[in-house]
């Protein structure tokens, strides 16, 4: 088979969301990899790479921008990804955004198949595309560490009764990225939760930490009994993911006062002697939360 015939098929498998056709058109032993991939994976990876996308995007295309043979085996295939975001995308909750996101692949072939793909794309075009946030900043400067944080709060302005901390040690970047799907997945069952409070998860490097807040040390058990939380549970002990974790329940022994600043006149109360200010204004800040 000529070589542009089959980087067609390699496309057209792409456009067609047939993942047993997309594994079929590379030779054994051929790899894909792209900035979202980790670098090269097999075709039983790509399979379940492309599953992920078509779940997240049911409508994804690439549009045509120009397929060039540049050597005998070798072609350069620009495209436009096309989509919308109607399902869970690395974790996260669909957006509802529309893509068109630029894209460029190096796809080498031989007389059995496709033998190579190296996809660019920019991440933070992509990201920006379907509303996420992107932060830029280091890994480290100094004693320094930075990372990234998530909060979930509930509607309750009930004052916290216990604290539950975790942290799990992720032995590889691939495995943070694992830990945290399932971080958001139960992320998202928790407002349903009588007694929850609120929840903060943290990733810094490979570890990965949470501080959730519970109106009783028995309201925090509760997650234990939550389906994504049991299957974690159980893949750790089991040894498919983090290299070492931790969680701990500590019971509130003092209440400090909640000082608020009135917007109006200036004057701080303690928001858990007073529900408004003295002053009569009423604003957002008489509904600050105690985390």
């Amino acid at each position: 088979m000529d070589a542009m015939d089959t980087a067609w098929r390699y496309v057209d498998a792409w456009n067609a969301r047939d993942t047993a056709r997309l594994a079929a058109s590379f030779r054994e032993g051929g790899t894909y990899e792209d900035p979202n991939t980790g670098g090269p994976i097999g075709t039983a990876g790509l399979s379940t790479y492309a599953a992920a996308l078509f779940a997240a995007f049911p409508d994804l295309t690439f549009e045509d921008a120009g397929m060039r043979r540049v050597s005998e085996n070798e072609l350069h295939f620009a495209w436009i990804m096309k989509g919308t975001n109607r399902g869970s995308l690395r974790g996260l909750p669909p957006t509802g955004a529309s893509i068109s996101l630029p894209g460029f692949d190096v796809i080498k072939v031989g007389d059995e198949g496709v033998e190579l793909v190296r996809g660019y794309f920019d991440r933070q075009t992509l990201m920006e595309q379907l509303g996420l946030q992107v932060a830029v900043q280091p890994f480290s400067v100094g004693p320094v560490r930075f990372g990234v944080c998530t909060q979930v709060r509930s509607e309750s302005r009930h004052p916290p009764g216990a604290v539950v901390l975790t942290m799990i040690e992720a032995r590889s970047d691939a495995e943070v990225q694992q830990i945290r799907d399932v971080s958001r997945r139960i992320m998202l069952q928790l407002p349903g939760m009588p007694g929850f409070l609120s929840f903060q998860g943290t990733v810094v490097g490979r570890r990965l930490s949470t501080v959730t807040l519970w109106e009783t040390a028995e309201s925090a058990r509760q997650i234990m009994r939550e389906s994504n939380h049991k299957q974690a549970s159980s893949d750790m002990f089991g040894g498919s993911i983090g290299g070492a974790f931790h969680s701990s329940t500590w019971v509130l022994e003092r209440l400090g006062e909640l000082w608020v600043r009135c917007e109006g006149c200036g004057v701080l109360r303690d928001a858990t002697m007073e529900e408004r200010c003295r002053c009569g204004m009423q604003s957002q800040e008489d509904r600050v939360a105690f985390w």
